[in-house]
């Protein structure tokens, strides 16, 4: 069968999530669902959640689950929707994301007009109270992330035009399948996808927009905490990581986290990180 989109959910331990964010775009979003497939990349198969969500995958003959064992972690979790992904454009979204009426339909009417883009795009995050909302990240250190959210004020209409951004929270992306330039699969762990895909795309000439249609709400709350590896380590093993990449000074890294951890220890893990790449082939 083919789709005209593929929508990817990466997943730890979040079964409420997966169960709730698919029901939703099934309920809410009929009109896109005879030409999509949805996808599970399930990052703990193992586990009760995981088994869980395998059971519930059976329910509609375009949802896949797909068990990812090989690394910890969201971002590589997010490569595989890529990898796996059949129809031309994917969108790509937390386990526990709710999309505004329409908006999926008109993501497919902007694919339609515009087939060949090779752009990044993201929404406007809309909080809690369903009137507040986030359209990009600012450049910007603060709380062991690289980016702090942001509103341009051209946002909040959703029928205003698509605009340049710095970056974004990558809880919920798109871009066409064969446009994506990926995250390093040297990634492990939570932290660092934010800036720095923004910035690979820029490098390679491409652009981040905001495309203001394309509201999503995400769950932050986590009263039973998180479920999946989150440690500063990873977060600045990660920063380093595409930095470097991007031939980014790595300084700044240093400095933040240096609240945190000592500056020799993030120095020796800038020295391993680079060390890690050349192993890899990433680097000359």
């Amino acid at each position: 069968m083919s789709y005209d989109l593929t929508i990817g959910m990466p997943t730890y331990d979040d079964y409420h999530g997966v169960y709730f964010s698919i029901q939703a775009l099934r309920m809410y979003h009929p009109e896109i669902i005879n030409k999509t497939e949805i996808l599970i990349i399930d990052n703990n198969p193992s586990s009760e959640h995981g088994k869980a969500c395998k059971k519930f995958s059976a329910s509609a003959p375009y949802i896949k689950y797909i068990p990812y064992n090989e690394v910890k972690g969201p971002a590589n979790s997010k490569n595989q929707v890529f990898k796996n992904a059949k129809a031309p454009y994917v969108l790509c979204m937390d386990s526990h994301v709710l999309w505004e009426k329409g908006s999926l339909q008109r993501l497919l009417d902007f694919y339609k007009k515009n087939p060949n883009t090779s752009d990044l795009y993201q929404g406007p995050l809309v909080y809690d109270d369903l009137n507040n909302i986030s359209t990009h990240f600012k450049e910007e250190w603060r709380g062991q992330m690289w980016g702090i959210w942001g509103t341009d004020k051209k946002g909040k209409d959703p029928n205003a035009e698509p605009f340049e951004i710095w970056g974004q929270g990558m809880g919920a992306f798109t871009c066409r399948k064969e446009a994506w330039l990926g995250f390093n699969d040297l990634f492990k762990g939570f932290g660092a996808e934010e800036g720095y895909i923004h910035e690979k795309y820029r490098r390679a000439e491409r652009k981040a927009y905001c495309l203001p249609f394309l509201r999503w709400v995400h769950r932050f709350g986590r009263p039973e905490g998180a479920k999946f590896p989150l440690t500063i380590e990873n977060k600045a093993r990660n920063y380093f990581i595409g930095h470097i990449e991007n031939k980014i000074d790595v300084e700044p890294i240093i400095e933040h986290f240096s609240e945190w951890i000592t500056k020799e220890k993030l120095e020796k893990m800038c020295e391993k990180v680079y060390e890690e790449m050349i192993e890899a082939g990433q680097l000359v």
